[in-house]
């Protein structure tokens, strides 16, 4: 079993959140320390640690993930103007909590990011 995090705790309400959606699946609340004018966390209830640990048995809850994104995004008013989706994998990819989580970032123009790869 993945070990217990702090996403955890949030998901079963027994630390403070601002959660905005929660359904069996996945729990989305508001970023501690956001980047945007939006900046929410999709997480999936189900623990995984990381990208690497994804399996295929998960693809359907990975696809929720994204779906409930553009959900949020378009009932938020922001879909038709754009976002930003990212996941951080591990240590060296800015990973801080080992629970994998989809950060939704929106609401304004963005800065573009990553020129040069």
């Amino acid at each position: 079993m993945a070990e217990e995090t702090i996403f955890s705790k949030i998901i079963r309400h027994e630390i403070p959140s601002d959660i905005r959606y929660q359904d069996d699946d996945v729990t989305v609340f508001a970023d501690i320390s956001p980047k945007a004018k939006v900046h929410l966390l999709i997480v999936p209830n189900k623990v995984i640690p990381s990208v690497n640990e994804i399996e295929d048995g998960d693809a359907a809850l990975i696809g929720k993930m994204i779906l409930t994104a553009k959900k949020i995004a378009k009932e938020m008013g922001f879909a038709e103007n754009g976002y930003r989706l990212i996941i951080n994998c591990g240590k060296d990819g800015g990973q801080e909590v080992p629970h994998l989580h989809l950060h939704l970032l929106g609401g304004e123009k963005l800065r573009i990011i990553g020129a040069g790869f």
